[in-house]
């Protein structure tokens, strides 16, 4: 049985203003909600063989993604806030 491709960056994405193929994010978020999925359903997982190594590194690559995702929001919310007139003054 053929393994899926998953459309992954090949490098690390430095900014959310890098631009993606929708088809290709849109790949990416089903293989990490499917993974995601997979561990919540939570029976009998074998993370050692079968479909458990895969999973398992999807599973990391979302949390991964969403750190990624979470450090550039908060570097947003830092510039938006110092761009912003202070309160009563």
């Amino acid at each position: 049985m053929a393994t899926k491709t998953i459309a992954r960056p090949t490098t690390p994405v430095a900014s959310a203003e890098t631009v993606q193929d929708p088809a290709d994010l849109l790949e990416n978020t089903l293989t990490q909600l499917e993974a995601l999925l997979w561990v919540c359903h939570g029976e009998e997982i074998d993370w050692c063989s079968g479909d458990g190594p895969r999973q398992l590194n999807n599973l990391l690559w979302l949390a991964a993604e969403m750190a990624r995702k979470a450090g550039e929001l908060f570097q947003m919310s830092e510039k938006a806030r110092r761009g912003a007139p202070e309160a009563g003054g």
